[in-house]
């Protein structure tokens, strides 16, 4: 009996291992390529838009990923991250069916594949002090020898990585230059200039628009269609534009179409009011745009004769010679706090200025229309009407009767949503009522044009017959960055910063914080004490005789006694304080120590020994119940 139960234990043993094995087998192939992604933020888990990227791919692609891993031994965070780079394009490369090819490279000192880093335009940065450099960049190439590139990967640009990686697909996958229409009711362009007779230099902003991308000035008076393959349209103050023209624009959106607006209720660079014969006429004239029959229709709110004011943003201005400067409400320089990091557009800008803007609201009746700011004043601004600017001698009487609105106003911000047509009315062949085949809008609204304009964020000078421009603000960038992510498909516009992999010590840092502000407390402490000793030390200095100067008083040698005491009993504190931090944070080390070496195994062996005692009850209980 014995023999047979031996046998009978053996044989179920083995049947058990072939059934594993068979189960495990047929695993691997039903569930390959199957990930599971449990992670805060799913920082594995690509997003829709980058999946569709990947999938539209139809010529191969090859990745380069050059990162000095020998070179890095000595920096956790750069490795660290460089495995999330290398994660994140492996999972890239599983989802672009065989199109995307991965090649992992270590450019070794002095060797070709830092040449070939090199030539590819990655760039190198030094590491120590004895000059010692590491790659950690992206290269790409196409079938047609088209190369892009991402010269260095920053650690703290993290949060889009996924952005710029599909961003770079992207490039290589559509490699010509994104076509962009210029609708503008300003001078942006190189040209005459009837008031002063002479050649104008074309504003900054549409030189670098020109050199990134295939822009193409259009004319309102006669536009009635946009092209089905621009990729972007611009519209720069945008004053009692032709119902064709508004149409144009109509449909252009709903098609698809991804659009950006400027638009003013004060544009100080319009021209178009002014009259040679009349000095007067161009100071007096009307210089606010809008959209209202588009705007309406897509449920934004914009009124074109309120400007916003900020005092807790406000410039500096000259009023007059010999005059100090006075901070100008209506001038604004909009900082990091008052710009969207969590969008690709304003993650890595630090300084808008702006001057009279308006701003932006949604009304109540926009449906499933959705604004997100880009930038926004602080929650300390207000609005007055737009004539109290005209003519202004002294900005701080815009200061009279100010109130703030308690909240911040939006000067610039991205539109969303299923849009319906503003013209219901027009019908006929190819004509929308509403987005195409119900596609989110794609727009990006800005409440000032002057933001454009070199003299709010750069100084251009000539530089052996070539402008050098020298910028003091991020207005270009913002410009630049707002086109080339609208110049992308909608799959890659779609794609929003994430979490990052980085995981801090919360708790840890909230000791540390508490310390270093009791630290810092005592040292205030001292440093007070010390102020008063020195004052009591030169009152009585200040009443002993010329002869006696240079001898300490009782009374001066007391109070010097007890701030050497003093002083001795702080620095004891402060010491305290440290050894507190450094207590608490090893403590808080001990007991994580103790949860996962200690009290987890434990916690398993007692549930196996409960499920084991569990068993056996079951056992006795069904051998009793037996005849």
């Amino acid at each position: 009996m014995a023999f047979n139960r031996k046998t009978l234990s053996g044989s179920a043993l083995i049947v058990l291992g072939v059934l594993l094995v068979a189960v495990l087998l047929l695993a691997n192939v039903l569930l390959r390529g199957a990930r599971l992604d449990l992670t805060q933020g799913h920082l594995y888990t690509l997003s829709d838009g980058t999946r569709n990227i990947l999938k539209s791919i139809d010529e191969p692609i090859n990745l380069y990923f050059f990162y000095s891993d020998r070179g890095s031994q000595e920096l956790p965070q750069v490795r660290a991250y460089a495995t999330r780079v290398r994660e994140m394009l492996q999972e890239m490369a599983a989802h672009a069916g065989g199109k995307l090819k991965l090649h992992l490279i270590d450019p070794l000192p002095f060797s070709e594949d830092e040449d070939r880093a090199a030539s590819m335009g990655l760039q190198s940065i030094p590491v120590s002090a004895a000059g010692d450099k590491i790659f950690l960049g992206i290269a790409g190439t196409n079938s047609t020898n088209g190369q892009a590139a991402i010269p260095f990967l920053q650690p703290d640009k993290e949060a889009f990585l996924e952005y710029d990686l599909a961003k770079l697909i992207h490039e290589l996958e559509v490699p010509r230059k994104p076509l962009v229409g210029l609708l503008s009711g300003l001078p942006l362009a190189a040209g005459f200039d009837p008031a002063t007779r002479q050649m104008r230099q074309a504003w900054a902003v549409d030189q670098q628009w020109t050199q990134l991308f295939d822009v193409k000035n259009l004319d309102a008076a006669t536009l009635k269609t946009i092209e089905p393959d621009m990729n972007v349209l611009i519209v720069v103050q945008p004053r009692q534009l032709p119902e064709d023209a508004q149409f144009a624009i109509d449909q252009f959106v709903l098609r698809g179409g991804h659009l950006l607006v400027f638009v003013d209720p004060m544009a100080e660079l319009d021209d178009s009011g002014a009259d040679p014969n009349n000095p007067m006429a161009a100071m007096m004239a009307d210089k606010s745009s809008d959209l209202p029959r588009l705007f309406k229709a897509w449920g934004i709110e914009y009124d074109p004769h309120q400007v916003v004011l900020d005092r807790s943003r406000a410039l500096a201005v000259s009023v007059g010679e010999g005059q100090a400067p006075v901070r100008h409400p209506g001038i604004l320089g909009l900082t990091a706090a008052d710009l969207n990091h969590d969008d690709v557009v304003t993650a890595s800008l630090n300084t808008i200025n702006v001057t009279s803007a308006g701003h932006f609201d949604l009304a109540k009746d926009a449906g499933d229309a959705k604004l997100e700011p880009l930038i926004q004043t602080s929650s300390d601004a207000t609005s007055v009407a737009s004539d109290r600017l005209r003519m202004l001698s002294d900005p701080s009487s815009l200061l009279a009767d100010y109130k703030p609105g308690g909240s911040p106003y939006l000067i610039a911000a991205r539109l969303s949503g299923k849009l319906k047509s503003a013209f219901p009315e027009r019908k006929g062949e190819g004509v929308l009522a509403q987005a195409k085949d119900q596609a989110q809008a794609q727009v990006v609204l800005v409440a000032d044009t002057d933001l454009l304009s070199d003299r709010m964020w750069v100084q251009v000078r000539s530089f052996l017959g070539q402008p050098l421009m020298n910028a003091f603000a991020n207005n270009g960038d913002f410009a630049v960055n707002v086109v080339d992510n609208l110049a992308g498909s909608s799959d890659l516009i779609a794609i929003r910063g994430r979490a990052t992999s980085q995981r801090p010590f919360t708790t840890v840092d909230a000791i540390k914080r508490s310390a270093d502000d009791r630290f810092r407390a005592k040292e205030r402490d001292l440093q007070r004490e010390l102020a008063d000793t020195e004052r009591k030390l030169t009152e009585l200095q200040g009443a002993k005789s010329q002869d006696q100067a240079l001898v300490l008083s009782p009374e001066q040698k007391s109070e010097l006694d007890n701030f050497l005491q003093r002083k001795v009993e702080i620095r004891k504190e402060l010491r305290a304080v440290r050894r507190q931090l450094d207590a608490q944070i090893e403590s808080l080390g001990t007991r994580l120590k103790l949860i996962n070496i200690l009290l987890m195994p434990l916690l398993v062996t007692f549930g196996a020994l409960a499920y084991a005692w569990w068993r056996a009850q079951r056992r006795r209980a069904a051998q009793g119940g037996r005849p």
